[in-house]
């Protein structure tokens, strides 16, 4: 069964951090929260992990299109072509935001992805998943974990979650009451950017 874990986002706890830091290093699924909706992720470079998700999503782990939650812009020359100076101000106006950038990917890429030619970027302005991914290292993929419930698209509440995938994950971290809105996904891998799906941010950012 998994862990539950309380972390407040204002001030996140150390000890508690390191404990979700570790279940990922060591191949664990873990259920987070972003600015958006609760998210469903793993360390990018852990392939066991990676399968894992990709079975429970019910896809192939070649056709899953996961994105990467990173901390910041800082390291995103690690996975993504070099871009140039107005898509960076695009991602530097938005991020951390409720986003998901769509980005050439280069070779550097781990092994599950090295025939994806674009990767998704997420930024998210939620404290708690951002230093995960600090503490970590390395983005951990992600993909929004959806409701069966026709009317309920998104579970919002970490009790109902951790209800639902105690025993398909290896932690889930209460961060509060999550959101019902998915990110709005932007494509800015070609010449011009194109919005793939409107969700919470806004698209009036170009």
């Amino acid at each position: 069964m998994a862990d539950f874990i309380k972390i407040y986002n204002e001030n996140p706890n150390e000890r508690e951090i390191a404990k979700v830091v570790q279940g990922l290093r060591s191949g664990g699924l873990v259920i987070y929260p972003t600015d958006t909706v609760y998210g469903l992720g793993c360390d990018i470079t852990n392939t066991k992990a990676l399968e894992r998700i990709a079975k429970i999503k019910g896809i192939k782990l070649e056709k899953a299109n996961f994105s990467f939650i990173c901390p910041d812009l800082s390291n995103l020359s690690d996975y993504v072509k070099q871009i140039d100076t107005s898509t960076f101000k695009i991602l530097k106006r938005a991020l951390p935001g409720p986003y998901t950038f769509i980005l050439p990917g280069n070779n550097n890429l781990p092994s599950a992805f090295k025939k994806k030619k674009t990767v998704g970027i997420r930024i998210p302005d939620n404290n708690i998943a951002r230093i995960i991914v600090e503490r970590l290292g390395n983005p951990i993929v992600s993909t929004s974990i959806r409701d069966e419930d026709d009317v309920i698209e998104y579970t919002t509440d970490p009790e109902l979650i951790f209800e639902k995938w105690q025993n398909k994950v290896d932690i889930v971290i209460d961060g509060g009451y999550g959101d019902n809105m998915a990110s709005t996904v932007i494509d800015l891998s070609g010449s011009e950017p194109v919005i793939v799906r409107e969700g919470k941010g806004s698209t009036d950012i170009f």
